[in-house]
């Protein structure tokens, strides 16, 4: 039964995903994209008076092709091209100061949209922890962090299960921000508070879909001013 339910997953994922061939990388082995559903601006708490934030985000933009606008996994900026994760990271970094921290794995994941559903889906059916290829310096100053990352198959990716296992985070505040493809946050808020049970998870994070994101850097600048942090 579970190999069934399992064969069954694949199917819908990969039936998802070759559904949006044009679509890919910072979103690209989920269902993302191109529906705003499930859009949460709320916020939860005044964090005034917090110490210092971190702004951590995994972001895979594929290379495939060269138009950003029809591709919607990365977006164009005047320093160049940036996965939908990281513009949105620099957007909050913008609005609320604190460190930024790029999650990179030690093997790189494929830039291409195919390769990446296949590595992708491989990774996932193994349970896989990739290795990071940097840590965090000094990951106790921070009280708030702002974690980032693009729902793959109604999930996090493998790599946040790292990060999030590699760190005690206990009596911080984790807001999480996500890129997706009409899941919304697709449940990852409570299973970042499960693999961190003594911080606290603010579970209304914000939500984008991939189709959005390049027009979205006011409204995440907005939503994190609702924090009070700056």
């Amino acid at each position: 039964m579970k190999q069934l339910a399992l064969a069954l997953m694949i199917a819908l994922f990969l039936t998802a995903c070759g559904a949006q061939t044009g679509g890919g990388g910072d979103t690209a082995a989920t269902p993302t994209p191109d529906s705003p559903a499930g859009q949460t601006d709320g916020q939860t708490g005044d964090l005034s008076g917090s110490g210092p934030v971190l702004i951590a985000y995994f972001s895979v933009p594929e290379t495939d092709g060269t138009d950003t606008v029809s591709s919607a996994s990365r977006v164009l900026t005047d320093d160049g091209t940036v996965g939908n994760t990281q513009f949105i990271a620099q957007a909050i970094q913008q609005e609320v100061g604190g460190d930024l921290f790029a999650i990179q794995t030690v093997q790189p994941y494929p830039g291409t949209h195919e390769a990446l559903l296949d590595y992708v889906r491989e990774e996932m059916q193994q349970d896989g922890r990739p290795a990071l290829a940097h840590s965090v310096e000094n990951i106790e100053q921070y009280d708030v962090i702002f974690l980032g990352y693009p729902i793959w198959n109604a999930d996090l990716p493998m790599p946040l299960y790292t990060f999030l296992e590699q760190y005690d985070l206990a009596g911080k505040t984790i807001i999480p921000f996500a890129t997706h493809g009409g899941s919304g946050l697709a449940g990852t808020a409570a299973t970042i508070q499960t693999l961190q049970p003594d911080a606290t998870v603010v579970e209304d994070g914000l939500a984008l879909a991939r189709g959005d994101v390049a027009g979205a850097a006011q409204q995440a600048m907005d939503w994190a001013a609702g924090f009070h942090l700056s």
